[in-house]
């Protein structure tokens, strides 16, 4: 059903800061940057410089909108930290409706839009051995 790991998500307190972290210390660059309002966040992909996306997994940073957010939530009672990890699949429903025949317990029953056009769906913690985990559904190349 996984295809890859498409990100790793940290959750920031300072979006502006942590960019500068991962860009100027770790050298890797900016391939994305978009404020999703329905999820509450300012998202930012990177990945290592002059790198394709071939085979390589993303670092989201995810900066929270406002303090009543999912990520604001978050970022008030964990502070900054891995939010959640992120893994391509070829169809999002399909390993939707099997994730709850299973009874993995999910947080979207169905696709949202994700960011870049993206399709994403959310599976709770609790359904899978404490860690926020993101389906997004690989576009063709």
């Amino acid at each position: 059903m996984l295809s890859r790991i498409a990100h790793v998500a940290l959750a920031v307190s300072d979006l502006e800061a942590a960019v500068d972290l991962y860009t100027r210390v770790w050298g890797l660059e900016v391939v994305h940057r978009e404020v999703v309002p329905d999820q509450g966040v300012e998202e930012v992909l990177l990945r290592p410089a002059g790198g394709d996306r071939a085979g390589q997994a993303d670092i989201q940073l995810l900066g929270a909108l406002g303090p009543d957010t999912t990520v604001g939530r978050f970022l008030e009672r964990r502070g900054e930290g891995l939010h959640h990890i992120a893994y391509e699949v070829d169809d999002l429903e399909g390993a939707l409706r099997t994730l709850e025949r299973e009874g993995v317990e999910l947080i979207d029953a169905a696709p949202r839009r994700g960011s870049a056009g993206t399709r994403v769906a959310f599976v709770h913690p609790k359904g899978n051995r404490g860690v926020l985990t993101e389906l997004i559904e690989a576009r063709p190349s």
